[in-house]
């Protein structure tokens, strides 16, 4: 908390995800070394009226997959998804190998399908449910942290999961039927306000608003037309309740990065440098000097062994200035390796702040005496 809200704080925090951590020796010796967890809990009910959900299992180009319909008294749609073992056995409906169901049918298809989705939109209801956020908070206790999720801003769900982006679904849609698909994005804004001031009056201290933000998909022109708006409109309130605001970007934010400095909000979440990402660590800092910055440990240098997973937080550390705005997150969307969370480990923990060149060079050092595991 202290990093999020710019303060001081004598060690730089780090911190895995609940829905992507595994249990035994490393996770516990890891947390005995400094390691925090970070829950995300939804503090809301949605419902929708009107409107009966049906789901079968079918056979699509030889896999099982489910077909989940929507009847509404204007027409039906629906999706056809993949899921790989484990889902719903475990962590935040992931398969085994931590993989989120897979829509291989979006749910809208042709334009003929808005006018259905539009009637879902405005026959939601969102009903207050802070019991899954307090029971976590009185689990966690000091041992770290629990944010109120929300689900996609407007236009991500149309990106992400009503229309999809592959093939440039998305930008089909919006250069054919813009009309369509801005009335959508409307309504949608509409109907998520109560969701708004339900977040805010939740116990727990930051909002997470879940998008995916890359600007590889979303354009400075989309960031600024249908985003920013609605960023200023979740901050105004959360702020007036004295929360939080983080959004989750994590993909190519070069080419945003001075419209997110003019945001309203307080943490860009998930932020990977590169490989994964295109913007420095040091210079999206500097760009963003009102912001606190959580890193989303690139898992592309896990894949690569404990060495570079070293190198990698040491990287991290270097462009971190102080540190005093700084947090890592061990994963936001994979699993990590013993291994790798030991060595990850190995360097944060050792990571006093304010952070200094001499304080980094020790660590390496240190390091190179005691090789991780």
């Amino acid at each position: 908390m202290s990093a999020s809200l710019r303060r001081p704080a004598d060690r730089l925090p780090f911190f895995h995800y609940w829905r992507h951590s595994q249990i035994g020796w490393a996770e516990r010796a890891c947390r005995n070394r400094g390691m925090g967890m970070c829950w995300n809990r939804p503090c809301y009910i949605e419902k929708m009226h009107g409107v009966e959900v049906s789901e079968r299992q079918v056979k699509t180009s030889g896999h099982d997959t489910v077909k989940r319909t929507y009847s509404t008294p204007v027409g039906e749609v629906y999706l056809v998804e993949l899921r790989e073992p484990g889902v719903g056995q475990w962590h935040a409906q992931r398969s085994w190998r931590d993989v989120v169901p897979w829509q291989t049918e979006r749910l809208i298809k042709g334009p003929e399908d808005y006018a259905v989705v539009k009637y879902m939109v405005e026959n939601t209801e969102y009903i207050a449910d802070y019991f899954p956020v307090e029971q976590a908070m009185d689990w966690i206790g000091d041992d770290g942290l629990v944010i109120s999720s929300l689900p996609h801003s407007p236009m991500q769900m149309l990106m992400i999961n009503w229309i999809g982006s592959e093939g440039g679904r998305f930008f089909f849609h919006h250069a054919d039927c813009p009309e369509l698909v801005d009335d959508l994005y409307h309504a949608l804004c509409e109907s998520r306000r109560p969701l708004y001031e339900i977040a805010a009056k939740a116990p727990a201290p930051i909002v997470l608003c879940g998008d995916n933000v890359d600007a590889v998909l979303v354009t400075p022109t989309l960031f600024r037309d249908y985003f920013m708006p609605v960023y200023q409109e979740q901050a105004e309130l959360l702020h007036r309740h004295g929360k939080l605001m983080s959004v989750h970007m994590d993909g190519r934010l070069a080419a945003i990065k001075e419209l997110i400095a003019e945001t309203a909000i307080d943490i860009v979440e998930a932020f990977h440098p590169p490989p994964m990402g295109d913007l420095a660590l040091d210079e999206a800092l500097a760009t963003w000097p009102h912001k606190a910055v959580w890193v989303g440990f690139p898992a592309s240098e896990y894949a690569r062994g404990t060495a570079a997973t070293q190198a990698a937080a040491l990287d991290v550390l270097r462009q971190a200035g102080a540190g005093n705005r700084v947090t890592v997150a061990a994963s936001t969307e994979n699993l990590v390796s013993n291994a790798n969370l030991v060595a990850l480990t190995s360097v944060l923990a050792e990571a006093d702040l304010p952070l200094t060149r001499d304080n980094v060079n020790r660590i390496e050092q240190s390091l190179a005496c005691a090789p991780a595991g």
